[in-house]
């Protein structure tokens, strides 16, 4: 799970910064822009998630040993 975790992040961080180069400075919100940009709050939404993922089994792994 851990190694998975972690594979996810890095797989949304590459598409973070593919879909940065798909942004067109002058027309951020039209055509390919506005669905690059959608990509990129989906995928720090994804991120977010992997990491509330991670802190809580590390939270459950802390309450097992008490």
């Amino acid at each position: 799970m851990k190694i998975f975790t972690y594979i996810v992040i890095v797989l949304a961080i590459l598409l973070i910064g593919l879909n940065i180069t798909q942004i067109d400075p002058k027309n951020p919100f039209e055509g390919n822009s506005s669905v690059a940009l959608i990509g990129i709050v989906a995928t720090l939404c994804a991120v977010i998630l992997i990491v509330i993922l991670k802190m809580s089994k590390t939270i459950e792994e802390k309450t097992k040993n008490l």
